[in-house]
């Protein structure tokens, strides 16, 4: 059911830093910063040749990501997300083998203007999953 690896995303309480980071010292290619007010949080994206890596800057007071700053405060990695075909094939098929989709279990538009949904983490190996219809 799962594609490829799509990106890794990175929590990090300060995305000029962590972009310069990636840009300067490692010679990445790095996106503009990008606010996602539907999901709070602020998007960064190193292009990497087979995948990419998303930083999550916190955006707005209701952002989920200061929460998981407030717990890391140097950041971390936040989720893993994984391309699908079908994302309510995919949904139905996670829901049926007992699986927890967060949410109203509705897709909701990604960062890449895609259907993407997330999944709990105590289902999978305490990490956040999210899956990106392609």
């Amino acid at each position: 059911m799962i594609g490829r690896l799509n990106h890794v995303a990175i929590a990090v309480p300060d995305l000029e830093a962590a972009t310069a980071i990636y840009r300067k010292t490692l010679g990445a290619t790095v996106s503009d910063m990008v606010d996602q007010p539907d999901h709070g949080v602020t998007t960064v994206f190193v292009e990497l040749p087979n995948t990419k890596i998303e930083f999550l800057g916190v955006l707005g007071e209701n952002s989920p990501i200061a929460a998981f700053l407030a717990k890391n405060p140097a950041g971390g990695m936040h989720h893993l997300c994984y391309e699908v075909d079908d994302i309510y094939a995919a949904r139905d098929q996670i829901v049926a083998e007992g699986g927890r989709v967060l949410g109203d279990g509705e897709p909701k538009i990604g960062a890449h203007d895609k259907p993407v949904l997330f999944l709990h983490p105590k289902d999978f190996c305490g990490t956040l999953v999210e899956l990106e219809q392609v």
